[in-house]
């Protein structure tokens, strides 16, 4: 019982998190506008912080659930199908609306912000639209609240938060996203994990 407690404590703790965040900067988006709080956080610092948010941009694309997956499974045996699950509803929900329903919302480059104000990082390739949600920031966010609800611990929790923070923030400190397009990529995240606790619990098939 102490055990089904402690996860729930810190998988909703983990929730708390990114629901706080997401509504955070959903709010400030909304009363500053998007373009003046991407501004706010698209700063210059330097050769360092472009090379280390580089790397945590890279760090949360589609192709890190794969040494993801193969760790778990491998190592831990953990819920095959249950990851797998995850992975699938996090890309259904981030490509759909990114695609089919806001494809013609605008990223920072095409936003009409000139592009004397944006900072970029030589070497990567800026996109000009399909902005909402942020495909990484979902990633990102999917596997730090897949990790604390498999791993229920406080050091998984934070460095998870880290990880995720760190690779939401890249993808605005890298000019690709506005911070609404982050928390669009928060919901998507905890959509994506409700989602797929809901069909493990509630399927006929055994995960």
């Amino acid at each position: 019982m102490s055990m089904y407690l402690n996860v729930n404590k810190l998988f909703k703790l983990a929730i708390v998190l990114c629901l706080t965040m997401a509504t955070l900067l959903f709010a400030t988006s909304y009363i500053l506008s998007r373009e003046a709080v991407f501004l706010m956080f698209n700063r210059d610092l330097g050769y360092l912080g472009d090379f280390f948010f580089n790397i945590c941009s890279h760090l949360a694309e589609g192709w890190i659930w794969i040494p993801y997956f193969l760790f778990l499974v491998g190592w831990y045996k953990k819920d095959v199908l249950f990851i797998l699950l995850n992975f699938l509803i996090s890309t259904l929900l981030t490509q759909i609306p990114k695609n089919f329903i806001w494809d013609k919302v605008s990223r920072p480059m095409a936003s009409g912000i000139p592009t004397s104000q944006i900072h970029t990082v030589k070497g990567v390739e800026m996109h000009l639209w399909n902005s909402f949600p942020s495909g990484h920031t979902a990633t990102a966010f999917t596997i730090f609240l897949l990790t604390v609800y498999l791993f229920p611990n406080k050091k998984v929790l934070t460095l998870g938060f880290i990880y995720a923070i760190c690779a939401a923030y890249s993808r605005v400190y890298l000019g690709q996203h506005f911070p609404l397009d982050v928390a669009g990529g928060i919901i998507v995240a905890v959509l994506t994990i409700f989602t797929s606790i809901y069909i493990r619990k509630n399927e006929k098939v055994n995960f």
